[in-house]
């Protein structure tokens, strides 16, 4: 029996020398050969021998800030040697290589990285941002690579050029050296589109770095009882 059509060729497995590569656009190849963190429920497909501990926030003290701050983040330890293959709602994947270097991701965006990084869930220091319930974001720090999803392409924000603002649902991060403030717009019909209060939160960006911001807007599940989905 023969099978015939491009599929085997066309979406064949992608050869790899960086330990992270795009396997496709929405998909990241791991080349493991030891240990690499990950998006908890982000592995679609191994091959090799892997083993996976999920951590939860990621120790006791993570797992209290987790808590306190409602941020849906939780990763496992990918460990072996083979080819890992993850991907997170065939949201877009980015792939970033910090050197000695420190980024804030938005939870919702990580995906993967590297061993050797340094991560922690953190308040974000912001002037204003306790009007909206306070900021959190995932630091990680070191050199290393690191993977992000995108909802559609992004685009990447030089903040040294111009003032630049962002919804916060949108962003996915900054770089360091990128001071971040909280801007409300109260006025005129415009800002009041969105939720219908008269105001929305900007986030204000300044200082030298790049903010990263994604074509779609997280929309936060409804609280109420709707009866369906």
């Amino acid at each position: 029996m023969t099978i015939y059509g491009p599929l085997f060729e066309q979406y064949a497995e992608q050869e790899a020398r960086e330990p992270f590569i795009k396997q496709n656009s929405k998909m990241l190849k791991v080349r493991l050969d030891g240990s690499v963190w990950a998006r908890a429920g982000a592995m679609v497909a191994y091959q090799g021998q892997i083993g996976f501990q999920n951590t939860g926030a990621g120790g006791l003290g993570k797992l209290f800030k987790m808590a306190a701050t409602g941020e849906g983040f939780s990763v496992m330890k990918c460990t072996g040697r083979g080819d890992l293959f993850l991907a997170d709602r065939a949201a877009e994947v980015q792939i970033l290589y910090l050197e000695n270097d420190q980024i804030s991701v938005n939870g919702r965006n990580v995906l993967a990285f590297a061993d050797g990084i340094e991560w922690d869930i953190h308040r974000v220091q912001a002037r204003g941002a306790m009007m909206m319930g306070d900021l959190f974001n995932v630091s990680l720090r070191g050199t290393g690579f690191v993977a992000v999803t995108t909802t559609g392409e992004p685009v990447a924000l030089d903040v040294a050029g111009a003032p630049t603002f962002g919804d916060p649902e949108a962003v996915v991060l900054w770089t360091q050296g990128v001071t971040m403030d909280v801007r409300v717009d109260s006025g005129g019909l415009g800002s009041m589109v969105r939720g219908g209060s008269g105001e929305t939160f900007q986030m204000a960006f300044g200082g030298r770095g790049h903010v990263v911001v994604q074509p779609s807007e997280y929309i936060r599940p409804s609280t109420g009882s709707s009866g369906g989905r």
